[in-house]
């Protein structure tokens, strides 16, 4: 692998470029410590045109969020035939899609929280859609991360506005039955799981404000459960990924009620990767540190290679054209 040339893709068009910059620097400085020829790629709408410019054997994503966790850089890289590193262009975007995710996690029996989906032409009648579903809820964009325009709703007011807020980012709105739990994260590669995490936001709600204000939420390593719900923590984040079909590294949100049960909430194809990351500080829990896990992810690039497009000759394709008219 150290013969190869590895581009650390980083930035994006999406609400987490400044995120995504960040586990890019680090992720390319870890690489760089190890003896990689490693190069930084800042991900723009020319993408096209810098991947041509500068050559890379393979693609090591630092990318969140939209245009570069949903499939779609999956897809370009495919066509250049450029291996990358994380899940491919179908589970990407499943993952991405919080409701398509959710309808699959429903048909392979993978417990997530009560939910409807409504558009952004819908909102004028949201009290009438919403009826009988109750309070409290969670509101969130139907294809966005980093609980971006997400939010917790205890009325209908609240429930309007963090609507509307939400539309900013996509015409889809996805409300959630609010369940009162633990938050517990799962760190899974090459389709084990790794360790649980707790998080505990001091505001109560795990969202944009807690993931990324220092000092707002506290995280426990290992997750604060008995041995056999552990366990099953760990089997259910496995399940989730693979119901995706999702590769390299992911993480897996839930949440875990008194009550003994369980709820997937998404699927990160994408997690962040700086040092204080959730995935990071899971990996280390289970003996890897920083450099140690983004070699791994780098590995299983290698096995997640995308297929190299056929090349052909003009003289093969007139004689293609020649053979179908032929046969007509």
């Amino acid at each position: 692998m150290k013969s190869k040339r590895i581009g650390v893709l980083m930035g994006g068009l999406s609400s987490e470029r400044e995120v995504s910059i960040k586990s890019g620097d680090a992720v390319f400085e870890a690489l760089i410590s190890r003896g990689y020829d490693a190069v930084k790629i800042y991900v723009d709408r020319d993408i096209d045109r810098v991947l041509r410019q500068t050559p890379i054997d393979i693609a090591f994503l630092a990318l969140h969020g939209t245009y570069g966790e949903d499939g779609c850089i999956q897809g370009l890289l495919e066509l250049f035939g450029i291996p990358y590193t994380g899940s491919g262009v179908m589970a990407s975007a499943l993952a991405m899609d919080k409701l398509k995710a959710k309808e699959l996690f429903r048909l392979h029996n993978v417990p997530t929280p009560p939910y409807y989906n409504v558009d952004a032409t819908q909102l004028d009648a949201l009290e009438e859609i919403h009826g009988s579903f109750g309070f409290p809820a969670f509101v969130k964009p139907r294809r966005q991360g980093s609980s971006v325009g997400a939010g917790k709703a205890s009325n209908l007011a609240e429930l309007q506005a963090l609507a509307e807020q939400a539309a900013r980012f996509d015409k889809n709105v996805l409300v959630e039955r609010f369940v009162a739990g633990r938050e517990i994260t799962v760190g899974v590669l090459d389709g084990r799981a790794l360790g649980a995490l707790e998080i505990v936001p001091k505001s109560g709600v795990y969202d944009y404000k807690s993931k990324y204000t220092k000092g707002a939420s506290e995280y426990i390593y290992p997750a604060r459960l008995t041995p056999t719900r552990y366990k099953g923590v760990m089997n259910l984040a496995e399940r989730a990924s693979r119901c995706l079909d999702c590769s390299g590294a992911t993480r897996v949100d839930m949440l875990v009620t008194e009550g003994e049960n369980e709820y997937v909430l998404e699927v990160n194809t994408l997690p962040g990767m700086t040092p204080t990351s959730l995935l990071p500080k899971i990996a280390a829990g289970s003996g890897y540190d920083f450099a140690d896990l983004c070699e791994a992810i780098l590995r299983s690039a290698s096995n997640e290679t995308a297929l190299a497009p056929q090349s052909f000759s003009t003289d093969a394709l007139r004689h293609a054209e020649g053979a179908t008219l032929n046969a007509d």
